[in-house]
């Protein structure tokens, strides 16, 4: 079965708030069984419009990657993230 990913590139302009929702978010991140492949790190722009901060989290199937971005968990968590920078964030199944 293919895996679910969570894939956001976000842009931070509050770093103290935004780690604030970092950490609520990797409380939801573990209740939901992913697991970070991707966190911040070196990049560099190959095409495109790129973002400083990229983020992507495995989980067990497309389902369970859904159900955490979509949780009352997560959600509690973005709360703390608004204000402090942009993020676009999809969830994508795996090959």
């Amino acid at each position: 079965m293919p895996k679910g990913y969570v894939v956001a590139r976000a842009k931070v302009t509050n770093a103290t708030q935004w780690a604030a929702y970092a950490a609520k978010a990797s409380e939801a991140i573990k209740q939901y069984g992913g697991t970070p492949l991707v966190r911040g790190g070196l990049m560099t722009v190959a095409e495109g419009e790129g973002r400083a901060r990229n983020v992507v989290i495995e989980f067990k199937d497309f389902e369970s990657a859904k159900a955490y971005a979509m949780s009352q968990e997560y959600s509690e968590a973005r709360k703390l993230r608004e204000g402090a920078g942009e993020i676009d964030i999809v969830v994508v199944e795996g090959v």
